[in-house]
């Protein structure tokens, strides 16, 4: 197993993050040593969805988006869920921040409907990503060649699909800190 021990994570999210995308993927990572944070512009909590139409659990909140660096954190994750991709694509910094993890070629990894925000931060042009297919089009119109794969790897970014592709999704973020 991976030592991601010297390894630190920032997921960015907010309320109607899809549960298992944030929770899969941040045990994958925990599990081999490294420090992960909730970063969010939605205050100290958060409320995460099962689908789009189910609240699931509670989660705190460990750095404000607007007090958050890039430059203390390895890598980044984009959890999907409709509304909070939506959301996190147009709160104040967010795209910022996702382009300063880009232009320092830090590991970006996406799924589901999380590579919206990279559409948003123009950062797209040329790429090849998967995703949700109700955004392919989204991410083709910002110049992404989409992909219907489990994951896709495009130096730096890491994209998949849906839930179902967690398992794939959470070994190639590991396997890049690695």
């Amino acid at each position: 197993m991976a030592d991601l021990s010297s390894k630190k994570v920032a997921f960015l999210l907010t309320n109607g993050v899809e549960q298992v995308e944030l929770t899969e993927p941040r045990k994958a990572l925990d599990d081999a040593g490294a420090t992960t944070h909730i970063v969010s512009p939605a205050g100290e909590q958060l409320t995460a969805m099962k689908g789009d139409w189910d609240h699931a659990d509670s989660f705190d909140v460990d750095v404000a988006l607007s007090d958050a660096n890039p430059d203390d954190y390895d890598a980044l994750v984009l959890p999907g869920g409709t509304v909070n991709a939506d959301t996190i694509r147009i709160a104040e910094g967010a795209t910022d921040f996702v382009k300063a993890f880009l232009r320092e070629g830090k590991t970006v990894a996406a799924i589901c409907h999380g590579p919206w925000i990279l559409a948003e931060a123009d950062a797209l042009k040329g790429r090849s990503l998967t995703s949700f297919q109700s955004i392919r089009v989204d991410l083709q119109n910002a110049g992404a060649q989409w992909q219907d794969s489990q994951v896709v790897v495009d130096n730096n970014l890491i994209t998949s699909r849906n839930p179902d592709d967690l398992e794939a999704f959470s070994a190639e973020i590991v396997k890049a800190l690695s």
